[in-house]
């Protein structure tokens, strides 16, 4: 019989928790947690967080790097646009300055009209908040009300729920290729295991760790990132150097 590789699944297996928790605990410190959590956004402390983390998901969900996307998100804070609804407020030149000014040229003009046309369908249909729709509990109806949303679409929808997931009781978006993929080469995870399963095994390392389960989901999805989703040539497990 075979013996397992120390990044297998039926490596990791046969370690005890405090392992897991070990190496779950040094993924995030080395490579970060929630994506909201670093622009200083607490989705668990207020409603209006929420709104904060709805402007930048919105920032986010485009093609531009995660680095451009925090640092805009943070020149507009300073600007005192802190929800959608905020932007709305502000002229469309306001808003291309400001998202210049945070290195967001590529998408300025189209992203500034498309905050516009956020801020308006939000007061025709939900009272001008995203956290409205925080009493959907059927995942497939909260995904498809955020998805009809005006240039969210389901990359957007995905990011957004992804650091709302156990608070909001509808949010549970499939996760991403990445995450999976990383949690495969650090033997978290067993190819093509359901998500249900998949949530489960990020459950109980994040609780042996002491840490939140969806910081190490973010942390995994930065580990694949910063892999650029090439594994091959990384022993993977306790060995990887990125982890």
């Amino acid at each position: 019989m075979p013996q397992a590789t120390m990044g297998s699944p039926g490596a990791l297996a046969g370690r005890r928790a405090p392992y897991t928790a070990a190496l779950a605990r040094r993924l995030v410190e080395a490579l970060g947690g929630r994506f909201s959590t670093e622009l200083g956004i607490d989705v668990d402390r207020s409603a209006d967080d929420v709104e904060r983390w709805a402007l930048a998901a919105t920032l986010f969900g485009n093609r531009i790097t995660a680095q451009t996307a925090a640092r805009t998100s943070a020149v507009l804070a300073r600007a005192g646009v802190r929800s959608l609804a905020d932007a709305g407020s502000r002229s469309w030149e306001e808003l291309v300055a400001l998202l210049d000014e945070g290195g967001y040229v590529r998408y300025d003009f189209r992203t500034a009209t498309r905050l516009h046309r956020l801020a308006g369908v939000l007061t025709e249909r939900h009272g001008g908040r995203v956290g409205s729709l925080a009493g959907l509990s059927d995942p497939a109806a909260l995904e498809r009300a955020l998805d009809d949303l005006p240039g969210w679409g389901p990359v957007t929808v995905r990011i957004f729920l992804r650091e709302l997931r156990g608070r909001w009781p509808g949010a549970a978006p499939r996760f991403e290729r990445g995450v999976r993929l990383a949690a495969e080469h650090l033997g978290l995870a067993t190819p093509d295991a359901p998500d249900g399963q998949l949530l489960a095994t990020l459950r109980r390392a994040a609780s042996d760790a002491g840490i939140d389960a969806r910081d190490l989901e973010a942390a995994l999805l930065r580990l694949s990132r910063a892999h650029g989703r090439d594994f091959e040539r990384c022993p993977g497990g306790a060995a990887c150097p990125l982890a």
